[in-house]
């Protein structure tokens, strides 16, 4: 069992940076493939952002060029630096762990979700 929290969110203007960060415990013997993940209410799961084993990253097209992703193995965290931030990223965020069985990849272990309200 991988547990994730979620921290860092909150309202801001638009404009401003916030970074969540998303810390791991349990059984984090494979924390190789991290991603973050955000919802509108109402509106499907959008795909921001992946950090992979060897620093290999990969961005959503909405976010490239304003948000990164960086991790610090040694404290379990991964986090999601936020600039230039839009009243239409306003959402839940979520962390997420990819796992790869059999060929497939998945993301099993999800945190609970930090809010961020961006305010114009």
């Amino acid at each position: 069992q991988v547990h994730l929290v979620e921290s860092g969110g909150g309202s801001v203007q638009a404009g401003g940076s916030l970074r969540l960060a998303c810390t791991a415990s349990g059984d984090i013997s494979n924390l190789n493939c991290m991603a973050w993940f955000r919802q509108v209410p109402g509106k499907g799961l959008e795909w921001l952002i992946t950090i992979s084993t060897g620093v290999a990253i990969y961005y959503a097209g909405s976010v490239k060029g304003r948000f990164t992703i960086s991790r610090d193995n040694a404290k379990n965290t991964v986090y999601l630096q936020m600039n230039s931030l839009k009243p239409e990223d306003t959402a839940v965020y979520y962390c997420a762990r990819r796992a790869v069985v059999g060929g497939t990849a998945y993301f099993d272990y999800w945190g609970q979700g930090t809010q961020v309200t961006v305010s114009s």
